[in-house]
């Protein structure tokens, strides 16, 4: 279960003050703790595995939203 060793070690790591290139890296390491996260919960159903994609999942949305910028909706 180290996998999810890694996953806590990146909910707790500050995003503040980051490059770019800093965060397309943070990014890509959530999708890949994701995936990996994902492999084992679909062998073991466990909820919990769930509630820490969803959190990092939510992680990664708000650097990608500050690495693209957030859409003009009303133009």
């Amino acid at each position: 279960m180290d996998i999810l060793q890694e996953a806590a070690a990146f909910e707790k790591a500050k995003m503040s003050h980051m490059s770019t290139s800093d965060r397309v890296v943070a990014s890509r390491e959530a999708k890949r703790l994701v995936l990996a996260i994902n492999e084992i919960y679909k062998k073991t159903k466990d909820t919990s595995l769930m509630d820490v994609m969803k959190r990092i999942t939510a992680k990664k949305k708000r650097i990608d939203i500050r690495l693209k910028g957030r859409p003009n909706l009303g133009i």
